[in-house]
């Protein structure tokens, strides 16, 4: 005969949908389910109750309870077939023990002595996913509740051990992707570790080893790191080592180049923006300081900042706060700072283009990484590394002859690393053999844009011209008012050298400037809007790095 309906099912239902809310409520576990158990506790005065789930192939453990003490709890470890939890595990069907005094089978394991005298009835359920069955849901009832149909307890009791079935499957496969994650993680992690160990980086040279000396000192520390030279010396992929070697290597590097972007993205990309703080910004966004919290952020060309750029980011630096772009609420990160140049601070500190307290802020451990002509006895494993790539990306088996890698060696670099590695990937690409002679070289068919660059006074190199007469060209001479370049006499290097046309200066003046035209308008001594005519007159793309 079908059961009445009663106000006991509408107590039921209500006790079932609290369940299902407590449900999706939290992707912890272990205290859902204690909820769960408190939800029937509240609603039904089921108490003690418990959740048992498979702890491994043998044993079933209490994983969530109500009336039990947490040494209690500890108690409660089942093998499969032993005791009422272990019988209800391996047959997958319920169980109802009107009377657990008269059962020999009650362990009366999870409970003390005196709560085992007060409890009567014992009703238990299996928590199935499919046809597995993956827990036991258990409840108690003492003898004032020996009224309570044990046929509506273990129908609820099935109901809700199906919604917690669903459930702890979601959260075990959650639990199984984010371990897939982590793993992923730290594999990615060690990846990056050893590609960007001090030991990967090509440099047996003494001033490379002094550098590889202060990075070891350097990056267990907390302190604010300055690394100087000129473009094309790795100062990247020292900063990464710097990271790689400290405590903050589990966390993010990020980087951004400076020069790289006018002052008013360059504000929204450190320090992120609100919604609406501007046109276009149709959601909130992160800054970089806030994806480096914890971490590292690397800010590349730091010198090439506006002075009022300077006064924001050094408040920043000092107190390690901001708000975003729009943003009225301060934000704090921990953040180490790592910052590279390839200017002379200290004279730019003179002139009054760079503020003197940022360049104290930020001169604090200061590493000089030498130019490639200071360090040429480098030069030959930088040379085979680069080609040893090129070969196990295109399949093939190019190789360099000493009359070569001798020319190669005798280069001035201007362009340092990024320079050569160019190069060798040029010279490589064009070869229809499978060995590279001297005459190969682009240098050795007047093809090289870089043998018009000569050192400036100190470190930097600078764009000179040569006359056929072997007078140099002033390093003034560029773009005009209209974009015209002046002094098109021709850039070779040496008696006879093919004259460079204003548009080959153009490209190599970029070229040299890593194609940001504000440094490149710097070294032709020009404005950025004078040097953007030139480019458009005679139809030069601006390259992305």
């Amino acid at each position: 005969m079908k059961d009445r309906v009663t106000p006991n099912h509408f107590q039921e239902l209500t006790t079932i949908y609290e369940v299902s809310k407590v449900l999706s409520s939290s992707m912890d576990l272990e205290h859902t389910l204690n909820d769960v158990l408190k939800t029937l506790e509240s609603h039904l005065h089921i108490s003690p109750s418990m959740i048992v789930l498979r702890m491994n192939e043998e044993i079933v453990g209490v994983i969530a309870a109500t009336g039990l003490s947490v040494a209690e709890i500890e108690r409660g470890r089942y093998r499969l077939g032993e005791g009422m939890i272990g019988k209800i595990m391996r047959a997958g069907m319920p169980i109802v023990i009107p009377d657990v005094s008269q059962e020999p089978a009650f362990l009366h394991r999870a409970f003390e002595p005196e709560i085992s005298q007060r409890l009567h009835a014992f009703v238990g359920v299996p928590i199935k996913v499919g046809y597995e069955c993956i827990g036991v849901l258990a409840i108690y009832r003492s003898e004032r509740h020996k009224g309570v149909s044990f046929r509506s307890d273990v129908r609820l009791l099935q109901m809700i051990a199906n919604l917690v079935g669903q459930t702890v499957n979601l959260h075990q496969g959650i639990s199984a992707e984010r371990n897939r994650l982590l793993q992923e993680k730290h594999r990615l992690q060690k990846e990056l570790q050893k590609r960007y160990s001090i030991k990967n980086v090509i440099g047996n040279s003494r001033a490379m080893q002094a550098v590889f000396a202060d990075v070891h000192q350097a990056a267990p520390g907390k302190a604010t790191v300055l690394l100087r030279g000129e473009s094309g010396t790795g100062k990247e992929v020292i900063a990464r080592a710097i990271h790689y070697l400290s405590p903050r290597r589990d966390k993010a590097f990020v980087s951004l180049n400076c020069a790289a972007l006018p002052e008013s993205i360059l504000e929204s990309e450190l320090f992120g923006h609100e919604r609406g703080a501007f046109t276009g910004a149709t959601q909130e966004r992160k800054g970089r300081f806030e994806l480096a919290d914890g971490g590292t952020l690397f800010l590349d060309e730091i010198g090439d900042i506006s002075p009022a750029f300077q006064a924001k980011l050094l408040r920043v630096l000092q107190e390690r706060e901001f708000e975003r772009v729009g943003g009225t609420q301060t934000r704090r990160v921990n953040v180490r700072i790592i910052a590279a140049t390839n200017r002379n601070l200290e004279e730019a500190v003179s002139k009054g283009e760079f503020r003197a307290d940022l360049y104290y802020r930020i001169n604090v451990v200061s590493i000089f990484l030498p130019p490639l002509r200071e360090r040429r006895e480098d030069i030959p494993a930088l040379i085979e590394h680069f080609l040893a790539r090129y070969n196990a990306e295109n399949q093939r088996k190019l190789t360099l002859t000493p009359e070569a890698l001798q020319t190669m060696v005798s280069c001035y670099w201007p362009g340092n690393v990024r320079e050569l590695e160019n190069c060798v990937e040029r010279t490589a690409t064009m070869m229809r053999g499978d060995i590279i002679r001297n005459l190969d070289v682009p240098c050795q068919r007047n093809q090289c844009l870089s043998m018009a660059l000569r050192p400036l006074e100190g470190s930097h190199p600078i764009v000179t011209m040569k006359l056929s007469s072997g007078m140099s060209v002033p390093p003034h001479a560029a773009p005009d008012v209209e974009g015209q370049v002046t002094d098109a006499s021709g850039a070779g290097d040496g008696e006879g050298s093919l004259p460079l046309s204003e548009r080959d200066r153009l490209i190599q003046a970029m070229d040299r400037c890593g194609w940001v035209q504000a440094k490149a308008a710097r070294l032709l001594g020009t404005t950025t809007r004078k040097l953007g005519y030139a480019l458009n007159k005679h139809g030069i793309e601006v390259k992305k790095l």
